[in-house]
């Protein structure tokens, strides 16, 4: 079981930077992908951005690149989120999940994290 938490999130204006934090005391968290997530009141969770075990290869969402990034410091166990330029319309839930390295999907998932961006 991999328990991840995540930090960060808040009330911010529109415009504003907010970096997000997903972080878990297991030691094997540098053997895993991170993925970032978010989710819309009454929609699916839709995937922002994901970052190897190595942070070798990361993937960003076409409909969040130039705004985010993502970064992880396995030192630390975290992987960051990185969110410049918000909007109102990033308001939602951001989720973290990790997976082992080759899986397709993502078994384990922190409680979310709310980001509210006023206008």
């Amino acid at each position: 079981q991999v328990n991840l938490v995540e930090s960060g999130g808040g009330l911010v204006q529109a415009g504003d930077s907010l970096r997000l934090s997903c972080t878990t005391s297991r030691s094997t968290f540098s053997l895993l992908t991170i993925g970032w997530f978010r989710q819309f009141p009454g929609k699916e969770r839709e995937i922002l951005a994901a970052i190897d075990s190595s942070a070798r290869h990361s993937y960003v969402a076409d409909s969040v690149k130039g705004r985010f990034t993502i970064s992880r410091d396995n030192d630390r166990n975290t992987v960051f989120l990185q969110m410049y330029s918000l909007k109102p319309e990033d308001t939602a839930v951001y989720f973290c999940a990790a997976k082992p390295r080759g899986d397709a999907t993502y078994p384990y998932w922190g409680q979310g994290t709310q980001v509210t961006v006023s206008s």
